[in-house]
């Protein structure tokens, strides 16, 4: 195991330290999500499913940018696409063909797409999404369940909602995933009042006892709007998402990250009956028909077609996902760790003696895998550049991992081989 240097980012850690709140535009980049003075701060660049610091260290990457990233770095069909538009301008004064191309594209191969609106991020069409249903039901409540952006009416209700008015916690109501009983409850004691339903259909767990079926049913027979949040499983589970992959389909439906393979765009999708409706929602900002990210768009989904990437993608995921659980028992520490989800997107749980999650186990986890050159987060986002040899490297590394976490499992001494502070949760726990 080479000893890596880390000046660089100890440097732009301290600057960015005085000009940037957080360090990172995104919380979930940001230096509190990894354990300091082992992992670098700062990434250069990327090729293929590595990625190289500012100190020039080299790391196999799994987050992959927390998913936009589905064919790779530095992909040259993307690339290659970008360079070629951007010869004839990136945004212009009237609409451009590409974005009715685009949309075009998008109702052909998701299933509840009859029209089409773009945004740059999730949140931008989660919140549109939110608005149009309001409009569309005359009915102001929400019943949500999952992640679903920045903006108000939803970080209302988690413990980041410093700055938002207290209204918006009163229209939003949380439901639990795979427990029916808790959405009925929401409608029973709401009756006519809830807008929309909006869920990500799967986030790690998967749906049990047609859970998908029963929540598209309750919402209908109460007369509210069914929204899939398909930001994170878009274009990675299957291209139609995992509507198609589940054959559930619903009204609305908000795409974003691995479409484009990098560049900022997202889609609100759904039936006409109600997009329609946008005409007179207000759902308008400059950059929503930049059209590198929607020739880039055009070209991911043209490579996910010609190269059959999303195959590919549970492939390579089942061998990553299998291979962590092996070694697992192998060392005898199944009961604390588990690598869990549908292949293409798959999340590495720690738990303690009691069944909580572990931050201090995952946090020498990611030390330990990070210093042999694994850029470790919890989360792996497969991508079409992730290769067999880039599988089994992983591994060997895990391997190597898995003894250092189950002595410190025996010896009670988790924290003391932590070289930095442990990491901190975002939003979701794992």
């Amino acid at each position: 195991m080479e000893k890596r240097k880390l000046d660089k980012s100890k440097e732009y850690l301290k600057r960015a330290r005085r000009l940037i709140p957080a360090c990172s535009q995104t919380l979930s980049k940001s230096p509190s999500q990894f354990v300091q003075g082992v992992s670098p701060v700062f990434i250069e660049k990327g090729n293929g499913s590595h990625v190289f610091d500012v100190d020039g260290n080299e790391y196999i990457d799994y987050a992959m940018a927390l998913g936009p990233i589905l064919l790779g770095y530095n992909y040259q069909a993307t690339i290659k696409a970008i360079e070629k538009q951007l010869k004839d301008g990136i945004t212009f004064t009237l609409p451009h063909p590409l974005e009715l191309e685009l949309a075009e594209n998008l109702v052909e191969i998701i299933p509840c797409a009859e029209m089409v609106r773009f945004g740059k991020n999730g949140s931008d069409v989660t919140s549109a999404a939110v608005r149009l249903a309001r409009a569309y039901t005359g009915r102001e409540k929400i019943a949500c369940c999952g992640y679903h952006g920045w903006q108000d009416w939803f970080i209302a209700v988690t413990d980041k909602n410093k700055g938002i008015p207290k209204f918006n916690k009163e229209l939003n109501l949380k439901f639990e995933y795979n427990k029916i009983e808790t959405l009925e409850s929401i409608f029973k004691e709401n009756k006519d009042e809830i807008a929309c339903v909006i869920m990500e259909p799967i986030s790690i767990i998967e749906p049990e006892n047609n859970f998908l079926q029963k929540v598209k049913e309750i919402t209908h027979r109460n007369g509210a709007v069914l929204i899939f949040d398909e930001i994170v499983t878009g274009f990675r589970i299957s291209l139609g998402g995992a509507q198609e992959y589940y054959n559930i389909t619903p009204d609305l439906a908000c795409f974003g990250k691995g479409m484009a393979n990098g560049m900022p765009l997202a889609a609100l999708v759904g039936k006409k009956e109600i997009m329609k409706h946008l005409k007179d929602v207000f759902f308008s900002f400059t950059f929503g028909g930049e059209t590198l990210s929607l020739v880039a768009a055009l070209s991911t989904i043209n490579e996910i077609k010609e190269k059959n990437v999303i195959q590919y993608l549970w492939e390579m995921g089942k061998k990553l996902r299998d291979g962590y659980n092996s070694l697992a028992k192998k060392h005898g520490i199944e009961k604390y760790t588990e690598c869990i989800g549908l292949p293409p997107r798959t999340v590495i749980k720690f738990t303690n003696e009691d069944g909580k999650i572990s931050y201090e186990m995952k946090s020498l986890f990611q030390q330990e895998a990070i210093k042999r050159n694994v850029l470790f987060t919890g989360a792996n986002n497969i991508c079409f550049s992730h290769s067999n040899e880039d599988i089994l490297k992983t591994l060997n590394v895990y391997d190597e991992c898995m003894k250092i976490l189950k002595r410190g499992i025996e010896n009670n001494k988790i924290e003391d081989m932590l070289e930095g502070p442990k990491v901190r949760p975002v939003f979701r726990e794992i």
